[in-house]
């Protein structure tokens, strides 16, 4: 006896071997039906130890007994040790593709792609490998007329598959890429943020608080007038416009995180601007900890950007050495068209890059005869968008200070800098002391020569600071900090469809005219009217965007909208007789209107709902409200 998973509870192999028997029994046209089998190596080419070669479809069986002949089925999720064979030779003198592999079967729907998957684990050599594929295609006599029902996988197929079976939505699948790109742990915790079901769990009942509220709309389109609300038509667009505010809110706060998620997928780009000769180049070196980038005494060594990629902390980022800025007036010269090419380089990054790292030299920056910094680095940062992006002052070759009067002083000229005064009164300025020359030194792992551990450590601070989860300033909602950290791991393409969300429902609330007043309490305008028509409208839009991030449902699913109506307002005969009536004649309408256009998914579900005669009234009505339902004599007064 064999103690399977609690889908299979005890059964027996000899069970086992009759429960699927009808699967073997399956003819060469009947597994053409159910669609091509595919198969296809799951792990990276190459030599290694073990290679998984996995199959998908109803023919697995078929290939299991093809490469296993006269051996016994395999139970669900239990590894079983094999001798593969090549398929079709005779049993005097059988082939052996290899003598120990391991085997595995996944019956649908548990399964990665929803469907029949078969894996075997084999050894990694190229000609086993090479070997057992091929042997795979031959699983199957060749027919003439007949296309196999066994093929090689399409690029991403077994995924595409796991789709369409509900196994996984869009969100979990752009989350594999994440996950196999994953370099750093920073990298690796976003994707799994992705791969979680909490996000696309958190967007679909974001969708279904739009559905309830566009309900509400349609109650008050068909009904305000006619029947007897509890209450007013105007109060309860007030409730959906305070339903539908609160998910603005949390909409904005998701895009945001999207754009922190960014930085830690894409990485956070620093910019290394200051002067010629400054130790820009000498700085990116002890931070790589190796030579990236040249050094030399002359001025206009590095002509391009030269970025390098290093993880600092978990977090990826991408450092770049510019080259030096200087005035073109004062030194025309000898700057040539590369240098000059390379200081607009240098402009274009900085303007781009998320953090500014202003580098300048000590000796210069303790004279108070020299300006502490020139006019063109100056004219470059006042060119940045310095709300947003953030900076840091390296001060370099620090060894050449005297005492901490010079570092004193300094930091003073820094704060009275109009480039830096601002910065320096909302506390936002960070200053660190460095010396390459001394970090270039022999250390310790517990020292820190030349400041190099304590400028990156105040970097690691920042990073955790630009790409935290902001939650949305609801003070009446109380939510779990860590749902919003999902957010993150939105990638662009989820965005776009939020920010086309948010722009629907602020359009929302500018068509149902909400004042916000200093109570934090929203009023619907009475001096204009009101378009119902229109609002619901912009509702159905926001539904849509949020179904397409998942890929799954859609906001004009007329038995969910009509769902909500029924469940609170169908409440009386007549009223259920009128919504069959309108319904019908919208039905109607829209088939004469769309006749060129043919018969749409939406015309014939309405159909098949509302013209069955024969179907009872409670067999139409939502689960939840089936025995809830009196049908007592309505009430006249």
């Amino acid at each position: 006896m064999l103690l399977c998973p609690k889908s299979w509870a005890a059964i027996t192999p000899t069970s086992f071997s009759k429960h699927y028997k009808i699967k073997l029994q399956r003819s060469f046209a009947s597994l053409q039906e159910y669609g091509p089998t595919i198969y296809a190596l799951s792990t990276a080419p190459g030599r290694a130890a073990i290679a998984i070669i996995r199959i998908s479809g109803t023919a697995c069986l078929n290939v299991y007994q093809a490469l296993c002949p006269g051996r016994p089925l395999l139970v669900p999720r239990y590894a079983t040790i094999r001798t593969l064979y090549e398929p079709q030779s005779p049993p005097t003198n059988p082939q052996i593709l290899d003598p120990n592999a391991i085997v595995l079967f996944f019956p649908a729907p548990r399964s990665a792609t929803g469907e029949d998957v078969l894996e075997l684990h084999i050894h990694g050599g190229r000609a086993i490998v090479n070997a057992v594929l091929k042997a795979i295609s031959r699983a199957f006599p060749p027919l003439e007329g007949r296309e196999p029902p066994l093929r090689y996988a399409e690029p991403g197929e077994f995924t595409r598959r796991a789709f369409y079976n509900n196994r996984l939505d869009l969100t979990q699948i752009e989350a594999l890429g994440d996950t196999l790109s994953a370099e750093t742990e920073q990298q690796r915790r976003l994707a799994v943020r992705g791969a979680a079901n909490a996000l696309s769990a958190g967007y679909e009942s974001w969708r279904k608080e739009l559905l309830h509220a566009r309900g509400e709309l349609e109650a008050i389109i068909d009904f305000s007038e006619d029947q007897h609300f509890d209450e007013p038509p105007k109060r309860l667009l007030e409730t959906v416009a305070i339903q539908v505010d609160r998910l603005r809110k949390r909409v904005e706060s998701s895009i945001q995180n999207s754009f922190r998620g960014e930085l830690l997928r894409n990485g956070i780009s620093i910019a290394l601007v200051g002067a010629p000769n400054v130790g820009k180049s000498s700085l990116l070196n002890r931070i790589a900890q190796r030579e990236a980038s040249i050094v030399s005494k002359e001025e206009g060594t590095t002509r391009d950007v030269v970025e390098v990629g290093i993880d600092i902390g978990g977090f990826y980022c991408r450092f770049g050495d510019l080259a030096g800025l200087r005035e073109n007036s004062r030194y025309r010269e000898t700057i040539g068209e590369i240098e000059m090419e390379g200081m607009r380089r240098a402009r274009t990054y900085t303007v781009a890059a998320d953090i500014i790292a202003v580098v300048l030299s000590a000796e210069v920056a303790a004279e108070q005869k020299i300006p502490l910094i020139n006019p063109d680095l100056e004219a470059t940062l006042k060119s940045c968008n310095l709300e947003k992006q953030k900076v840091v002052c390296v001060i370099n070759k620090s060894d050449l200070l005297q005492g901490q009067t010079s570092a004193n002083e300094i930091l003073l000229r820094l704060k009275q800098h109009s480039t830096f005064t601002a910065l320096a009164t909302g506390g936002n300025l960070l200053v660190f002391f460095v010396s390459c020359k001394e970090a270039k030194l022999p250390q310790s792992d517990q020292q820190d020569s030349g400041g190099i551990r304590i400028f990156l450590e105040g970097l690691l601070d920042l990073f955790k600071g630009m790409t935290s989860a902001v939650q949305p300033q609801c003070p009446d909602e109380l939510t779990d900090p860590s749902i919003w950290e999902q957010s993150l791991g939105s990638n662009e393409r989820q965005r776009l469809l939020l920010q086309q969300c948010l722009q629907s429902l602020q359009s929302f609330l500018a068509e149902a005219k909400v004042a916000e007043g200093d109570d934090d309490r929203h009023t619907i305008g009475e001096e204009m009217g009101v378009d119902v028509v229109v609002a619901a409208e912009h509702l159905r839009d926001a539904a849509d965007c949020l179904a397409k991030i998942t890929g799954k449902g859609e906001a004009g699913d007329v038995e969910e909208v009509l769902g909500v109506v029924f469940e609170k307002y169908m409440n009386h005969f007549s009223l259920w007789n009128a919504v069959v009536l309108k319904i019908e004649t919208q039905i109607l309408c829209r088939q004469i209107t769309q006749k060129n256009a043919g018969p749409c998914k939406v015309h014939q579900e309405e159909t098949k709902l509302f013209q069955n005669q024969k179907t009872p009234v409670h067999a139409m009505l939502p689960k939840s409200t089936k025995k809830k339902q009196s049908y007592s004599k309505p009430n006249t007064q």
